[in-house]
């Protein structure tokens, strides 16, 4: 079509690959990072028709660099993955990105992309991102050097300008109670949803597993999927030896898998620039409607539980600029490293959790693969190969960083957009989000006390603790921490312990007991 304004950002390229080496036992062969993102990056241009060339290299941080504690898991072993990047490629960017973490980060840096391409910022962006911890903790438990940090990848020579909000998702104070692991944290979402929807907590884990099984059966048959099999209802929501409870009401099967080795790349340019080059419209994919924002960012002061205004304003600005509603979505991919966080973004967009049209195309983190930041790399990858089988369908893929955290939405089609590229400025919505009422915080609880939600945390050894996010007689809220013993650990395990009373007292933490 030539009336398509020249400026248009469209995606052109897309690849994505899985390496199974440290499952097999071959950590050897495995792909340094470095090498996993060039091979994406070479599928993308393969897939768009044309030779590798940007101005622009954007890599999504790996985990291992992501701000906290990360365990063993060196940080910085490649000082500028995307200049590396660039450098194995053989293409000189003019402009080299590190992004923030957050699973938000790939939609985020293609809304951002986009934006820069409409404004004659950038003319052809590569965006990549890969995890590789699979093999990294596999050569660590065996004792056995990759030889990465001594490569030719580790210092290119210089720094990447580092993008988007660097944040820690907690705060210190936060730290003390265990909410710096999404493990922990999401489950406190869950009860609070259960809460909500006035299941008790048996029916619940029953609802669980089927709610989630379908994304299971995605997964396996998607050949890029970390874990290709489909697991029954009854499966994901019985506890047993290989599926324990993590952070009560999940089990295992329930919590996105972060020990895989993925990557993925998108390629994007302008309207003018593809047809420069000559890249056949029928790669061309445009993003017809996006926005990013933040929920309140601290989770002890979140208005509730159970919902996120910041999910709600993107999907009513990214529908908005598309001009089109939830019904009229053929595809959909809703960030799924847990159940909360779908169910909350079903809520907020208008979807049904048992909407037919399906709502992960890839499987979800804990099938596909929970590949750290980069998941929706792969979502956008695949939603790109759907779209471009149903041309004039739409599809949206959201993200979500941290802790129901940070929110990035796009729609998108092969479908021309019409008009001039624009989008509201995430600022001009953000201040809205930022100024909700929500409850107070007190640091130091004590007295009479009633539980708001609450979680129960297994490790692999069995050793467990609970989390309380309650209120006090002032109706404040408040963290806690409750008795070890297993008396009361099996009690929050066995019955509704919302809206419990209590009392709770200061410490090095405050401690919750029920009455």
């Amino acid at each position: 079509m030539s009336n398509i304004d020249p400026r248009m950002p469209i995606l052109v390229g897309g690849a994505q690959f899985t390496q199974r080496t440290a499952r097999e036992g071959k950590l050897a062969q495995s792909l340094s990072p470095i090498d996993m993102l060039a091979r994406a990056s070479r599928g993308a241009f393969a897939d768009a028709g044309i030779a590798p060339q940007a101005d622009t290299v954007a890599v999504v941080r790996f985990t291992a660099d992501s701000p906290g504690d990360q365990g063993r898991l060196p940080k910085r072993m490649f000082r500028n993955p995307p200049l590396s990047l660039a450098k194995r490629l053989d293409v000189s960017a003019r402009r080299i990105f590190y992004t923030a973490t957050g699973g938000n980060t790939p939609q985020w840096l293609v809304n951002r992309t986009a934006e820069e391409i409409a404004r004659g910022e950038c003319e052809i962006a590569l965006l990549a991102g890969a995890e590789y911890i699979a093999t990294l903790l596999g050569a660590m438990k065996q004792g056995v050097d990759l030889g990465w940090a001594n490569g030719p990848d580790h210092d290119p020579g210089s720094d990447p300008e580092e993008i988007g909000d660097q944040r820690a998702g907690t705060s210190e104070y936060e730290r003390r109670y265990g909410l710096h692991f999404p493990v922990n944290v999401y489950p406190l979402f869950e009860n609070a949803l259960r809460g909500k929807a006035g299941r008790t907590p048996e029916q619940h884990l029953k609802w669980l597993g089927e709610f989630f099984s379908p994304f299971s059966k995605v997964a396996s048959e998607n050949p890029h999927a970390w874990f290709p099999m489909y697991r029954t209802p009854d499966e994901i929501s019985t506890p047993s030896e290989k599926n324990r409870f993590v952070g009560y009401p999940y089990t295992k099967y329930l919590n996105a898998v972060i020990e895989v080795d993925q990557a993925a790349a998108v390629l994007m340019t302008s309207v003018a620039k593809a047809r420069e080059l000559g890249i056949a419209e029928s790669k061309w994919v445009y993003l017809h409607g996006c926005a990013d924002a933040n929920d309140i960012w601290h989770v002890g002061e979140r208005v509730n539980y159970h919902s996120s205004p910041a999910i709600r304003e993107i999907g009513r600005r990214a529908f908005g600029m598309a001009a089109i509603g939830a019904a009229d979505l053929a595809v959909i991919d809703l960030y799924s490293c847990f159940p909360s966080a779908v169910q909350i973004g079903c809520a907020e967009l208008g979807i049904a959790t048992d909407d037919p049209r399906g709502l992960t195309v890839t499987g979800g983190l804990p099938y596909f693969g929970g590949a750290g930041n980069d998941y929706v790399m792969h979502a956008i990858v695949t939603m790109m190969e759907r779209l471009r089988a149903r041309p004039g369908a739409f599809g949206l893929c959201t993200g979500n960083g941290w802790y129901v955290t940070k929110h990035s939405a796009g729609i998108y089609s092969t479908k021309p957009k019409p008009g001039r590229w624009e989008r509201d400025d995430p600022k001009s919505y953000q201040q809205g989000i930022d100024a909700m009422a929500h409850p107070a915080f007190v640091e130091q609880a004590s007295g009479p006390a009633r539980v708001e939600t609450y979680t129960v945390v297994t490790d692999r050894k069995s050793k467990r603790f609970g989390i309380v996010v309650g209120r006090d007689a002032e109706d404040r809220r408040f963290l806690a921490h409750t008795p070890d013993d297993d008396a009361s650990l099996d009690r929050m395990m066995q019955e509704d312990m919302l809206g419990r009373v209590g009392d709770v007292t200061t410490g090095p933490t405050n401690l919750f007991r029920f009455a």
